[in-house]
């Protein structure tokens, strides 16, 4: 007697071997550049270099330079034309590419040369902005990636933390060479001498460029006090500088003994909108004659009252005896160092980019990129700057799908 038959899911055709499928590799994207030379007087910085230029049109890239974007850090358009970069004199021609790298946000002006669809990265400065400026950009479709936002694997910001390194370095260094007779200072060395009382500094803000600031004084053998409202974050210094460091919280009766009693005031604080103002102008008036402030928190509004924001060319005013320094971008001041540590920052990123076909893909793949899109394909993607500016937001996770 013969059973019942049985009875399988598969049909015979699916069961039948078949060939093993390969996943292939995505085809490298070929990228076009534009390097626009900054407009603005102060700015020096330039984010590629040319040995950074030579890898990638090595690798089959089209980078267009216009005349003069590398001379503030002393790179000459020779230099880029040798490493294979296409020196363009039409400013309008260089803004033509399908990515835009600058430094300086685009100007009102320059975002009318922009292309429709084009990739720009730079700077964002939203308390510089307007909400059509935004507009204007979202208009063209552009797709818009801020240093501010763009983030890596560990949600960290790097470019920020970049161009906070340089700053919290710069400002010691500034702040010692006013601390001499030539600047009208105290005449006073930055640095440990047997049998003489070690310079006191005073910083406010325990975050990168505090971080960096502190690393700087204490290795000239300056006596430092932070201040930071995060316990976390002093904590964190304290362990990320390897030896204990006086610090407190920002208690206004503290802050105003120590600005007392010392040599150099960094301030480094950093707000969500503006920065906030802890040390008012009577705490200044106590401070000693021929004393220097730096404010470098000077671009978000600073955090002493007293600050008004200089120049490259005029870069301190003195009041009430004390020497304040506030040039908004400080980092320009070593344009060599900061565009080189750009340049190192934006190779293998743009390696990055066409290896994996473009922007399109990896926004679709890398969350860090994601996060520093602002405007997508039009798009209000910043959900921060959305409510800032009465932008209509749109989530961009959904909008890759």
């Amino acid at each position: 007697m013969m059973g019942d038959p049985i009875f399988t899911p598969f049909s015979k055709q699916e069961l039948m071997p078949r060939e093993e499928k390969l996943e292939l590799a995505r085809k490298q994207g070929k990228l076009q550049i534009g390097l626009p030379r900054e407009a603005d007087f102060q700015e020096k910085r330039v984010c590629l270099t040319p040995d950074a230029v030579e890898v990638l049109v090595a690798q089959g890239h089209e980078i267009s330079v216009e005349t003069g974007a590398g001379e503030g850090a002393h790179f000459t358009d020779n230099q880029y034309s040798e490493a294979g970069a296409r020196i363009v004199y039409d400013r309008k021609e260089v803004f033509a590419q399908n990515i835009v790298l600058k430094v300086e946000p685009p100007s009102v002006d320059e975002l009318q040369w922009l292309q429709p669809n084009a990739y720009l990265l730079s700077a964002v400065q939203p308390a510089t902005r307007s909400q059509e400026y935004f507009n204007h950009l979202a208009s063209k479709k552009i797709s818009a990636i801020g240093f501010e936002y763009l983030q890596d694997e560990h949600g960290h910001l790097p470019l920020v933390r970049l161009i906070s390194e340089i700053a919290g370095t710069a400002s010691i260094l500034i702040a010692a060479e006013l601390l001499s007779n030539a600047h009208n200072g105290n005449g006073i060395l930055l640095g440990g001498i047997a049998g003489v009382r070690p310079t006191e500094v005073v910083i406010l803000g325990g975050g990168t460029v505090g971080e960096y600031a502190a690393r700087a004084a204490t290795g000239l053998g300056a006596s430092v006090r932070i201040f930071d409202n995060s316990l976390t974050r002093l904590r964190r210094l304290q362990n990320g500088l390897g030896y204990r460091i006086a610090s407190s919280t920002l208690d206004p009766k503290e802050i105003k003994k120590a600005l007392r009693r010392c040599d150099i005031a960094i301030g480094a604080l950093r707000g969500k909108s503006r920065t906030p103002s802890v040390v008012t102008e009577d705490m200044v008036k106590t401070m000693k004659p021929g004393a220097v402030i730096i404010d470098v928190s000077i671009d978000g509004g600073g955090c002493f009252e007293t600050s008004e924001i200089t120049t490259h060319e005029n870069p301190f005013s003195i009041k009430h005896d004390v020497i304040h320094y506030a040039v908004a971008n400080i980092t320009s001041r070593y344009s060599r160092t900061a565009s080189k540590a750009l340049s190192n920052f934006f190779l293998p990123y743009f390696i990055d980019v066409a290896k994996e076909g473009g922007f399109d893909c990896l926004i679709a793949k890398d969350t860090g990129l994601r996060k520093g899109c602002y405007i997508f394909k039009g798009r209000h993607a910043n959900l921060e700057l959305a409510e800032w500016f009465g932008l209509e937001y749109k989530d961009i996770n959904l909008l890759i799908l």
